[in-house]
């Protein structure tokens, strides 16, 4: 058998039929050679956005609770404000900072040592609350409450004394004051501090790792600015958590008051009592003639006795009226009703 032998033409010519045949057969299918990586059981797709969860701090308290704990205690902050202004005698704003689901722990390793941490025992509900007022708030409140100045001095890093601790009640119990009327439309509270300690970490309300909501406050007066913590244990208020849903929360909007409810209240009002003042005459005297005067002594008046007398009704002026006599005892005729451009509170 002789062996062919194939010419340069020959060769060129069987390469391009092989092209030929291999462009005209169609391409392998992916099943054909690859098997389809199918997605395996449980794996999420990338597009999925993967949410952590951390075991520590499981988030006991829902979304609406939440937000419904924060206008609650939105309230009691302006409430809690004007009550410490009045007893500052200067302007306290009060502002809500934050409303946070923390572990007890968590709570008490952020606190400042030494502070003043309140164990509050809130009736009915169980366990306690925490109120915590920072020492650079509280040191010069008591100062301000003793008479001293306007000054603020370097906060002393140290426990409050007896006399301290019974000046700072004074603060704390208006604030529980306002806690128990916020919290009139979730429970009717009874708080009580029973227990004051300066070292947070001496006490243990709770288990370390125990769920609770710590509210905090923000304390402005002037140019000092000091912090105030709730916390809530989670178990304390398990049991009222379902009022604080949303549709509980919406029925206690203010609403229009009824035919009836207004004849009631103004049933209530007619046998309301009010003070009624009428002023006959004004005068200034020295305290040295204040001093010397003695029975029979006539004060001087610029008074016109033919002038209507001012007539003022819980302090506020409202009528005018000519004095006189009626069934044999002092009187006056109402002449003149005042419109409220004259009103102004009596000095």
């Amino acid at each position: 058998m002789t062996q062919e032998i194939l010419n340069q033409d020959e060769i060129e010519n069987l390469l391009k039929a092989i092209a030929v045949q291999h462009l005209a057969s169609p391409a392998p299918s992916k099943t054909e050679t690859e098997p389809e990586q199918l997605p395996s059981a449980g794996r999420k797709p990338d597009s999925e956005k993967v949410q952590p969860y951390d075991f520590r701090r499981p988030e006991r308290v829902g979304q609406e609770q939440m937000r419904a704990l924060q206008a609650l205690h939105e309230n009691l902050a302006r409430n809690f404000a004007a009550s410490l202004s009045a007893l500052m005698r200067t302007i306290v704003e009060v502002r809500l900072t934050s409303v946070d689901q923390l572990t007890y722990s968590e709570f008490v390793f952020g606190l400042e040592n030494p502070t003043c941490f309140n164990l509050v025992k809130v009736e009915p509900l169980e366990g306690y609350f925490v109120l915590d007022i920072s020492s650079t708030l509280l040191y010069p409140i008591i100062d301000r409450l003793l008479g001293g100045g306007r000054q603020i001095e370097p906060v002393v890093r140290r426990p409050l004394t007896e006399i301290e601790l019974r000046l700072t009640s004074r603060v704390t119990e208006r604030f529980l004051k306002e806690m128990a009327r916020a919290w009139e439309t979730i429970a009717p509270i009874q708080p009580v501090v029973e227990r004051v300690e300066s070292n947070p970490q001496v006490v243990q309300v709770v288990p370390p790792g125990e769920v609770t909501v710590v509210i905090g406050f923000d304390v402005i007066i002037g140019s000092l600015r000091g912090f105030v913590s709730l916390c809530i244990p989670y178990t304390s208020i398990e049991r009222v958590t379902s009022k604080l849903a949303s549709n509980f929360w919406m029925g206690y909007r203010k609403t229009a008051l009824d035919p009836q409810s207004l004849q009631r209240l103004q049933r209530q009002l007619d046998r309301a009592t009010v003070e009624v003042v009428v002023t006959l005459a004004q005068t200034r005297i020295t305290m040295a003639e204040l001093l010397s005067l003695k029975i029979g002594d006539i004060i001087t008046t610029d008074q016109d006795i033919r002038a209507p007398l001012e007539v003022s009704v819980a302090g506020v002026p409202k009528f005018r009226a000519s004095p006189g006599a009626f069934k044999g005892r002092m009187a006056v005729q109402v002449v003149e009703l005042l419109n409220e451009t004259h009103s102004h509170p009596a000095h």
